[in-house]
């Protein structure tokens, strides 16, 4: 067929047709005699896919890379560009949202008996111009795509090199009081999130679950970091020291009953999700990285994988009864992990409960007197770490949580690695 008709079966301009192939997306045999282009059935399905992906959005060089990758059947890659242009409009849609909600907040001030203070209007504006950035400046730092093959055996390295350390080795990564007073034992059947003991424990001691933002810094920074159970630091640091043993305690706090839906945001090669899978939950795990997601699809088949990050979740309201993440929230700055709180929130049941497993210190004390160590011991390995990452405060968290109608609790696994669980108080 010519020109013309395939515009008029495809319901778009010719003009559309020429550009598409002056860009090198669709090559139509030319006639011999006089130079008329004859548009073949694979041109036409060619052509229609090409309208499908632009009608969603995906740039002209994304939409050449996925016909590149239709052409040599590669229908996984093809379904990485879909997930990315979801992901795109995910965060557009998120974006929306606070726009919203922000023109409703200033529409609400508007309405307040009174002059109005316009000054408030600016603050809200402010306020979303700094979530807004927050959003878009994430960038991954890491090259997680280059490190997916070898991640696995980087965290065992690691754990086997703690392996049979105690405390009265005075490690950094142990230490007395390494379990915190405050966290109570598991129960015995049934999940821990609907259990009496976490509420009652909110009632009787509001400070239970949250270290102490108050306290002062000492002189002598051994001492603040004795007051939070942290010994010498004298062992090679290592971001994955007791990653099992935090894993572990994840998906035992989490405690699924099967069949429920859980997401494990930031989730690498898929370990935590799949402790989860295992224990009967319907697991959904999403990555930047599309490589630490091939891995984690080879690992478990089973597991719904797609890409996203923790500040556009690629999921409608209400679709989880509980989100993890493990080793991730650390990549965000101090604004993002808030806005990722929302984020997760969001996506949850009203039931629904949220557990973190990360590098984190008990409050801007401890960061001080453990830096301050650290120099002193001339660590500049533990230093770089701190300088690239952004470790938050877990009193910090605790009460943005709570603040948010959560009851929280958490466990230290060594100097810095801590798992906190949150649940709803209602």
């Amino acid at each position: 067929m010519n020109i013309k008709e395939a515009a008029d079966r495809l319901g778009i301009s010719a003009r559309a047709i020429r550009f598409y192939e002056e860009k090198g997306l669709i090559s139509p045999v030319k006639q011999t005699s006089n130079g008329y282009r004859t548009y073949t059935e694979n041109d036409i399905w060619r052509l229609q896919t090409i309208a499908a992906l632009r009608e969603i959005g995906m740039s002209l060089q994304d939409i050449t890379q996925a016909l590149g990758e239709i052409d040599q059947g590669n229908q996984q890659r093809l379904e990485e560009y879909l997930e990315l242009q979801q992901a795109v409009m995910y965060a557009q849609w998120v974006e929306l949202k606070r726009m919203l909600d922000t023109t409703q907040r200033m529409i609400d001030l508007n309405r307040q008996d009174g002059p109005l203070d316009v000054s408030h209007l600016h603050d809200l504006a402010d306020s979303a111009r700094r979530l807004r950035e927050a959003r878009q400046n994430w960038h991954d730092r890491w090259n997680y795509d280059m490190q997916a093959a070898i991640h696995d055996q980087r965290v065992q390295a690691a754990n086997g090199r703690m392996t049979g350390q105690t405390a009265s080795k005075g490690s950094i990564d142990s230490g007395p009081g390494a379990m915190q007073a405050t966290v109570e034992s598991d129960r015995e059947g049934g999940p821990v999130h609907y259990g009496d003991e976490v509420r009652s424990q909110k009632k009787n001691s509001p400070t239970a679950h949250r270290p102490n933002s108050d306290a002062t810094y000492p002189e002598d920074a051994g001492s603040r970091l004795k007051e939070c159970g942290v010994g010498v630091n004298t062992a090679p640091f290592n971001i994955y020291n007791n990653y099992d043993e935090a894993l572990e305690q994840t998906a035992s706090w989490i405690s699924p009953v099967p069949g429920e839906k859980g997401l494990d945001i930031g989730t690498g090669t898929g370990n935590l999700a799949g402790k989860l899978l295992e224990r009967g939950a319907a697991m959904t795990a999403i990555d930047q990285s599309r490589e630490m997601l091939r891995t984690c699809r080879t690992k478990y088949p089973e597991m719904h994988v797609k890409l996203g990050n923790f500040l556009a979740l690629p999921f409608a309201d209400h679709s989880f009864d509980f989100v993890v993440s493990s080793f991730a929230f650390h990549h965000l700055s101090p604004d993002q992990q808030l806005l990722a709180l929302q984020e997760m929130q969001r996506v949850l049941t009203a039931r629904g409960r949220i557990c973190l497993t990360d590098l984190m210190f008990a409050d801007a004390a401890h960061r001080q007197a453990y830096i301050q160590q650290a120099e002193a011991a001339g660590h500049e390995d533990q230093l770089q770490t701190i300088r690239e990452r952004h470790f938050p405060l877990l009193d910090g968290l605790c009460g943005s949580l709570e603040d948010a109608g959560y009851v929280t609790k958490h466990i230290r696994h060594n100097a810095l690695l801590h798992t906190l669980l949150a649940v709803p108080l209602r």
